[in-house]
Parts: C-alpha cells; sequence; structure tokens
C-alpha cells in the first residue's frame, strides 16, 4: 500500500474534457493561476477513460454536448472503469435546462456549471468538490492501513498459535514413543482427506493442524500405563481410553474454530462407524466428520509405520484391512474417498520417511 497518500488539493489530479479547445486552454489557465499543476486535457470525449486510467484522476470536469461520445457517454464509460466509483465529477455545458441537470446529475454528476460560467465561482465549486473527496481518500487510507495493521497481527498470533499447536501435538506423540513424524504425516493424510471430503480450503487448513492434537490426552495418561510393553489389562485399558476425553478438556477452554475443531478431534478419534468405538460410543454420522477422518488417517498411518511392538504392515495390507474395516470402524464413503486419494496419500508417507 503506498503511504505517500497526496492530499493536498493543488496537487490534485484534474481531467478536462471538452471539445472546444478554447475551452480547454482557459480552463488550464484558471488552474495554473490558482496553482494548480496535475492537469490532464482532451479535447477527443473517446480517450477520457484511457487518460483515467493512466493517470487516474481527483475530479473531472466534463463537457456534455460532445460529438462522437457525449458527456453521459463518457459517464457511462467510467461507472464501468471505475465499476461505479467514480471520482467527483463536475459537468460544464451550455445546456440550461432542468432535464439536462437532473439527467447529468443521476448518471454521476455531483455539481452542475452552466456557460459561460464565472471562474471565481467555478473554482470554489472544484475547491469544495476537492476538499470532500481529499478527506474521504484520506479516511480510506488510514482504514487501509488500520486494517493491514489487524491482519498482520491477527496472522502474528495465528502463526504462534499454530506453533503452540505442533509443538503440543508432538510433545503428546513422543510420550508414547512415537515420533513427529507420524503427527506431520497423518495430519497432512486427514487434510488430504479433508479437501476429497468437500471442506473448504480454510477447513482443511484448520483439520492440518487440529490432526495434530489427536492425542493431546495422553498427556494425562500415567507412563506405567502408556508406556507399558505388554498388552494393558482391563482397568488399565479403562485408564488409557481417557486419554479422549482429558485431551478434550484440555482443548475446550479456547473457543477459536482451530480448537474447537481440535476438540473434536481429541475426543471422537478413537469413535467407530458401527457405535462399538470411545469413549461415547457413536455411531455414524453422528460422529464428527473431523473425528471419522482422523480415525481413518490415523489408522493408516499407525499401521504403516513401525513400532517398538509391531513391524511395518506395507500399504498393501494396510489398505486391505481399512476395506475390510469399511462400515464397522470407518465410514465407507471416507474408505471410497481414502482409495481415490490413495496416491497422494502414498507421497505424503515417501516424503516424510522415519530415520533409521
Amino acid at each position: 500500500m503506498n503511504n505517500n497518500l497526496n492530499i493536498d488539493p493543488k496537487k490534485a489530479n484534474i481531467l478536462v474534457v471538452d471539445d472546444e479547445a478554447a475551452n480547454v486552454r482557459l480552463l488550464e489557465k484558471i488552474f495554473n493561476t490558482q496553482g494548480y499543476r496535475n492537469i490532464t486535457s482532451t479535447e477527443n470525449p473517446t480517450q477520457a477513460v484511457q487518460l483515467f486510467r493512466e493517470r487516474p484522476s481527483d475530479i473531472i470536469l466534463l463537457d456534455l454536448n460532445m460529438p462522437k461520445l457525449d458527456g453521459y457517454g463518457v459517464m457511462d464509460q467510467l461507472i464501468e472503469e471505475t465499476h461505479n466509483k467514480l471520482p467527483p465529477i463536475l459537468v460544464l455545458t451550455a445546456q440550461h435546462t432542468q432535464n439536462d441537470r437532473q439527467r447529468a446529475l443521476d448518471n454521476g454528476a455531483l455539481d452542475y456549471v452552466t456557460k459561460p460560467f464565472d471562474a471565481n465561482e467555478l473554482l470554489s465549486r472544484v475547491r469544495n468538490l476537492l476538499d470532500v473527496h481529499m478527506a474521504q481518500k484520506y479516511m480510506r487510507h488510514q482504514n487501509e492501513i488500520l486494517e493491514n495493521k489487524v491482519q498482520e497481527r491477527t496472522r502474528d498470533i495465528y502463526n504462534t498459535r499454530l506453533q503452540v499447536v505442533r509443538c503440543l501435538g508432538r510433545a503428546a506423540e513422543y510420550r508414547d514413543e512415537e515420533t513427529g513424524l507420524h503427527v506431520i504425516r497423518m495430519s497432512k493424510i486427514a487434510s488430504i482427506m479433508a479437501k476429497a471430503a468437500g471442506m473448504s480450503d480454510e477447513q482443511c487448513d484448520l483439520m492440518l493442524n487440529a490432526a495434530s492434537l489427536h492425542d493431546i490426552g495422553k498427556i494425562g495418561i500415567p507412563d506405567s500405563i502408556l508406556l507399558k510393553p505388554e498388552k494393558l489389562d482391563a482397568a488399565e485399558w479403562t485408564i488409557m481410553k481417557t486419554h479422549t476425553t482429558i485431551g478434550a478438556e484440555i482443548l475446550s477452554k479456547d473457543g477459536s474454530e482451530l480448537m474447537k475443531m481440535a476438540h473434536d478431534v481429541a475426543l471422537t478419534h478413537h469413535e467407530k462407524w458401527n457405535g462399538t468405538g470411545y469413549p461415547n460410543g457413536l455411531k455414524g454420522e453422528k460422529i464428527p466428520l473431523v473425528g471419522r477422518l482422523t480415525a481413518l488417517a490415523d489408522v493408516f498411518d499407525a499401521l504403516t509405520s513401525q513400532r517398538p511392538y509391531k513391524e511395518e504392515w506395507t500399504v498393501e495390507k494396510s489398505v486391505a484391512l481399512i476395506q475390510s474395516e469399511s462400515g464397522q470402524h470407518f465410514d465407507p464413503a471416507l474408505v471410497t474417498l481414502f482409495h481415490q486419494n490413495l496416491p497422494e496419500i502414498i507421497k505424503i508417507k515417501e516424503q516424510y520417511v522415519e530415520s533409521e
């Protein structure tokens, strides 16, 4: 944005459009005498829009009765060029009827002076129009500056929040000996699936970051359970399952769209399509879409990744399991989308490979 805003009326860009050369010269002389220096003029009305395009005008003095294209036609072209955001137009004409004045004003003119005109009156009208226009120009400029500052500050806050979110997500994974790359992969897979499911770009970006917090509740699970190498007993498994509600509680204190989505992800990513999941036994579409998406992305990446307690599965074997769980663990529609987007999902797996 240009910070060197010109709001000095004497430096205003003035465009004169009149087919009479004598009128053009007279107007140029009047303005020059009063210290106006940025004057552009033409005797050819068909050039008006091009001249305006090359040097946007702060005010236009426009004759009405001209050959090839009259003043009304010039105003119509300017309306189209500016998307109905015309600069002040002062009509100069020998036509005196009320209908002419009304038509000019209806077409976009702000003021009307009849020929022959008094130079002092004309200058007063031009000065008044420019004072208002420059004041409006200044206010728009200030609003743009304020809006840019607000957007910059909002962007800084958002980026800071994302960094915190990503760090928290990685911290949760490190606690149970998984790696931060799992968080990255499954989040990107969830985002790909979200796009395929019809979510907007903005929602997909939220999904990318919210999914990384799916296991944040593991922070509240004792190491004796979280890191136990053997199979958990019934009591331990009950405690382990509470990582969903713990995560939801952690994320419930922030009302932002990101944290609302992360809350739903943390709470519902272990729910199953057939209602046998936890913590609430939700079934079918009662499970939020973001939870269904995360469940699929999380399981696929976990299956195809090596862990201390399991070997890495092949993509083919993992895809076969997911297909067998369509309508049981997973939303059948999402399984179909998963197959359709498998090449892109595999690219994510290849891009973020675990180090040996």
